[in-house]
């Protein structure tokens, strides 16, 4: 039997699962004979305390976001960081150790900040059974990510790696190597072909309008807004799991002048980009990468409060995004982008720059050299 290999991820959204389930992609092509075992930290049969947390997280997002913007910087800082810190890692503890009683692993992959804390706070004893790594799946460092014992740190860019530089974490175990996406994401997907497989015109423009898995970003309004362009266009819906939404686009669809197609939680996600001119969005991590990886252009809108927030920054920095602040007109910015493809064509150079296509492999072969 090969090694074994626990990736520990949290089901809030969906970009920490997806990371996870690219990296067992890219474990199982460097190890054929590995065991990978992928493992939701957040669920009430893992831990009733880590699933209640996840309860209290959703429901201050969607009740009051600005709540949970004040808690995530509040817990950037040092001092009150490290001490809730402390504080949830010895809350988690007993989790960990039971995953780790029953799996036996030799790598702990975290996806999720909550269990690498659990992990880099347990005592030497137990740390010395596994090598530890952390997959940090945002474009910035919060303080919940600072975890001094994990073996090895994988970043999305070089100014992160500086960030974790600065709170203490040690150079030689950090490594860039961009946010791990679905191998698939870095395949070459021909536009005319994609739109074939999904029954669109070749001759419209297409905007695809995302949320994440859970569907967030006021896409209904953000479809209002669209409904409002003379020029027909193509929308493509990807609604998650939020099935109000999805009966919301549906009838949105039913009165537009724009042909609405409207899917829910899909793994057709690639061929939906690979159709796409446009990309609208919430920025997620997760779903950037995949845009990146496939020079989608994207504008960005309704960042969640705090990482998201980030995230939009460095993706507009990087000329790969337009970011939408209060007042912005999304109608608008899609027309003006429609009308120059140039600009398009600069940001679809732009997030290619960026993407990374080696990322499951590289953190896989750099598992290895500590194996």
């Amino acid at each position: 039997m090969g090694k074994r290999f626990l990736l520990v991820t949290a089901s809030i959204g969906s970009g920490h699962e997806k990371a996870a389930s690219a990296i067992a992609e890219g474990i199982k092509a460097h190890f054929p004979d590995a065991v990978i075992d992928i493992v939701d930290f957040m669920r009430w049969d893992t831990s009733f305390i880590n699933a209640f947390m996840k309860s209290c997280y959703l429901k201050m997002l969607a009740l009051v976001p600005n709540l949970y913007e004040f808690m995530y910087r509040f817990t950037d800082g040092n001092r009150k960081g490290g001490f809730i810190q402390l504080l949830m890692a010895y809350a988690m503890s007993r989790s960990i150790k039971r995953l780790i009683g029953k799996y036996s692993p030799d790598v702990i992959i975290c996806t999720h900040p909550f269990p690498a804390e659990a992990v880099s706070h347990l005592g030497e004893g137990w740390r010395q059974r596994f090598v530890s790594a952390a997959v940090i799946t945002d474009y910035s460092v919060h303080r919940m990510w600072i975890c001094p014992n994990m073996d090895l740190y994988f970043v999305g860019c070089d100014f992160m790696k500086k960030q974790l530089i600065a709170d203490g974490i040690r150079q030689d175990t950090i490594h860039v190597t961009g946010i791990p996406v679905s191998r698939a994401f870095h395949q070459d997907w021909d536009r005319a072909s994609c739109r074939q497989a999904a029954g669109l015109s070749q001759d419209l423009p297409v905007v695809l309008l995302m949320g994440g898995g859970l569907g967030l970003g006021h896409i209904t309004a953000a479809l209002e807004q669209l409904e409002k362009l003379d020029t027909k266009l193509q929308l493509l819906v990807a609604a998650g799991r939020n099935s109000e939404l999805k009966a919301q686009a549906e009838r949105f669809g039913g009165t537009s002048h724009h042909c609405v197609h409207v899917y829910g939680y899909t793994d057709q996600v690639c061929q939906l980009m690979g159709a796409s001119d446009i990309l609208v969005t919430k920025p997620g991590a997760l779903t950037l990468t995949e845009a990146m990886a496939m020079g989608l252009p994207m504008v960005l809108h309704e960042p969640i409060p705090g990482p998201e927030t980030d995230n939009a920054r460095y993706m507009s920095g990087c000329g790969a995004a337009v970011w939408l602040h209060a007042g912005d007109n999304l109608a608008w910015v899609i027309r003006d982008l429609l009308a120059e493809p140039h600009a398009l064509s600069d940001m679809s150079l732009a997030a290619r720059r960026q993407g990374r296509a080696g990322t499951v492999q590289d953190i896989a072969r750099v598992i290895e050299g500590l194996l």
